[in-house]
């Protein structure tokens, strides 16, 4: 029996798609289709489609799982689990940006790591997960790789400013300002991707976006990400 090549990938994700041609069709980037005239058709309309059966399935969890919140506190919950930083986020925990198929120049210029390309690769997913199986199938996506976000976002403060926040963590550690640094610019001047790398607390996070304040954003959520997690497993020894 030959593997799937999307294994790992389902893995992570909890679902394994009866049909891998609606997957594999979640995964086509734009410009892979323009480069492939074979090509008939790319992920947009998937994400389209999961963008919808997210906001509905984040939703009804939200609303089931909170009897006491307000609408609105369930809306600006739904909202930062939905949001695309969000979604790059779990995109890249699940390993998507190997799977995505895109033209040369596009992941010449670093389109398997732009947060957008990832954002979007994971609602195709999602809207693929409906075609192929309906609630049931996104459902399981949903509990997988949705549901153990949302204990960090409603036990953490909105972090309107990553940054800041990681600032306020380092100096009240003990340690000096986050220092941030652009080590790598690339792509045409209408396109560019900028790397940058944010060194705080005696280690070092990189993130990848199409500014340099956007990219400091995301190492700083990294950062906050993976230093709040030392500190709850140090509360659970």
């Amino acid at each position: 029996m030959i593997s799937s090549p999307y294994k790992a990938l389902e893995q992570a994700i909890g679902y394994r798609f009866k049909k891998k041609a609606v997957l594999e069709l979640a995964l086509t980037h734009p410009s892979y289709r323009y480069e492939n005239t074979e090509i008939e058709d790319d992920n947009q309309r998937l994400e389209y489609l999961g963008d919808a059966v997210l906001s509905l399935m984040a939703a009804e969890y939200l609303f089931e799982n909170n009897p006491d919140a307000r609408e609105g506190d369930l809306s600006k919950l739904r909202s930062r689990l939905t949001q695309d930083r969000k979604l790059a986020q779990i995109g890249a925990k699940i390993g998507i940006s190997q799977f995505i198929q895109l033209g040369v120049g596009e992941r010449k210029n670093g389109g398997a790591e732009r947060a957008s390309n990832l954002a979007d690769a994971v609602e195709a997913i999602i809207g693929a997960a409906w075609v192929d199986g309906g609630a049931k199938a996104t459902n399981k996506i949903f509990k997988k790789i949705f549901v153990p976000e949302l204990g960090a976002l409603q036990s953490a403060p909105v972090k309107t400013n990553p940054k800041g926040a990681l600032q306020e963590y380092a100096q009240s550690h003990g340690h000096g300002i986050p220092e941030y640094k652009t080590v790598e610019a690339e792509g045409p001047e209408h396109d560019r991707v900028f790397t940058v790398e944010v060194s705080a607390c005696g280690k070092t996070w990189s993130a990848k976006a199409g500014s340099k304040r956007e990219a400091e954003r995301l190492a700083a959520f990294q950062a906050l990400e993976e230093l709040n997690s030392v500190e709850e497993e140090k509360g659970d020894d």
